[in-house]
């Protein structure tokens, strides 16, 4: 079955050790916060982000 993803927040995360920008996305998700590889189109959380961006419903906020 396709498990209902209640995502409240996302915000990209710089890697702190490769310096790599937007490597990857910090989002609450069922009220649980995940670390969610980004670029990831395999991952269900990723893609499951992007559809909400798409859709218009999401917005990540960009790194600190």
């Amino acid at each position: 079955g396709v498990i209902k993803m209640n995502i409240t927040s996302a915000r990209y995360k710089n890697d702190p050790v490769s310096g790599k920008e937007n490597d990857i996305i910090i989002a609450v998700i069922n009220d649980t916060e995940w670390c969610v590889p980004n670029n990831a189109p395999k991952n269900i959380h990723y893609a499951e982000i992007m559809r909400q961006v798409d859709a218009g419903t999401l917005t990540i906020a960009d790194a600190d």
